[in-house]
Formats: structure tokens, sequence, C-alpha cells
């Protein structure tokens, strides 16, 4: 995926060596990726591949996020602040981002204080940490957490989410917004726990409506009813 060939703006303003930070930003999530530098061929290179490049100050030289991991980073669009002295590459990651193997580099929690609990590692959006509680409660039992009863019940899981819609779409109808907002989040709440139970995470959501972006939902519609 190539983002075109158009120059760069004239107003990024580089450091003394000639550098700008970049900010690789999850397109989906939301979730910051990394932060690194770039020079003007860094950024030429980003825009004509569509794959994140940047420039290495302990190597000296250009570099592609995964020539060596296999763990890239797709670029959908490169941002500049408004003081034209940051960017920030909006991403579609290939696998973990920081050569941890984490997903993203920023995991090292200082402020509040970690306690130690999965669940409040997430540095990304609520709906990633979301998963990383229900990844938590998979071994906890029926009787101490209710997200540990239905990952153990899927029917139940299933029937909550008919039960929720159910209200939210009353709640629409005739209630204040409060109560919307409220309906809403037990709905998805309960189909994001329901889909984890099958594998599959917000993320994965989040990704295919991203890919969906820019495409007629009358299309898109049809796309899915050929067979």
């Amino acid at each position: 995926m190539s983002l075109g060939t158009e120059q760069l703006p004239g107003d990024i303003k580089f450091n003394a060596d000639g550098l700008v930070v970049v900010i690789a930003q999850d397109a989906a999530t939301g979730t910051i990726r990394m932060v690194a530098w770039a020079d003007k061929t860094a950024i030429e290179r980003t825009i004509e591949t569509g794959q994140a490049h940047f420039f290495s100050r302990s190597r000296s030289r250009l570099w592609r996020k995964g020539e060596e991991s296999g763990n890239v980073l797709q670029v959908h669009a490169v941002w500049l602040d408004c003081d034209g002295d940051a960017l920030i590459y909006r991403v579609s990651p290939v696998g973990p981002t920081c050569h941890t193997g984490r997903p993203t580099c920023f995991f090292d929690r200082r402020f509040p204080q970690d306690t130690g609990s999965p669940e409040i590692m997430a540095s990304g959006s609520i709906l990633e940490t979301l998963d990383m509680v229900v990844e938590a409660r998979r071994t906890a039992q029926s009787d101490e957490s209710y997200m540990a009863s239905l990952l153990h019940h899927p029917e139940r899981a299933r029937t909550k989410i008919i039960e929720e819609a159910e209200e939210l779409c009353q709640a629409l109808e005739s209630e204040d917004d409060e109560r919307v907002a409220s309906e809403l989040a037990d709905l998805l709440f309960h189909a994001l726990v329901a889909a984890q139970i099958r594998g599959v995470s917000s993320s994965d959501a989040l990704r295919t409506l991203l890919g969906r972006l820019g495409v007629s939902g009358h299309i898109e519609k049809k796309s899915r009813n050929r067979e």
C-alpha cells in the first residue's frame, strides 16, 4: 500500500540533526505503539511504500520497522502537529510492535503505582483493557466473578446480548441519554465477552471497521450476501 508520492510539506520542523519525532498510533484502537525518530528520507520512504520507516540514531541509518522481525507497521496516514515538530503515523501493526514481544512499547506503568493486576497494565483503549480483563478472568471461578460465569457458560453470554439489545432499544425510544449510555455499555460489554469466548477480540472488530471506512455501506453489505 502506497500513501502516494506527494512532496513532504515544507513546514516540518526538523531538529539540528535533521530529525523529527514520530509517534506510531494504532489506527483501529488508538493505542500508542511506539515512538522513534525520522529524517526526510525515512518519511519519504514511508509515504512511498506504506510501511513505517525511521532513522536509527544508535546505528546512524534508515530502518524499516520489522525488517528483521517481520513485525511491520502498515501506515494509513501521516499527520503533522500544529507546531510542525512531531508526526503521527497512523498504523495497522503486523504482530507485536515492541522488541520485547509486547503489543506496545508502553507497558511500564509508573503512575498510579502498579499493583501487579494484569488488567490495569493496558496502555491502549478501554476496549483493549477489557480484552485483558477477560483473559485475566478465564481461570477465575464462576462464583467469584460475573465475567467468569459468562466465560464458563457461553449460552448465558449469548442470552445476555439479546436481553441487553432489547433494553437498549427501549432506552433509545423512551428514556434519557444517561440510560441510553448505560444500556449501550451493557450491550458492548456482553458482546465483547461473548466474542472473546470465540477468540475474537475488540481489536479484531475495530480493524474490520477500519477496513470498511470509505466503502459504501450498501456495497459492503452486498459483498457479504453474494452466496
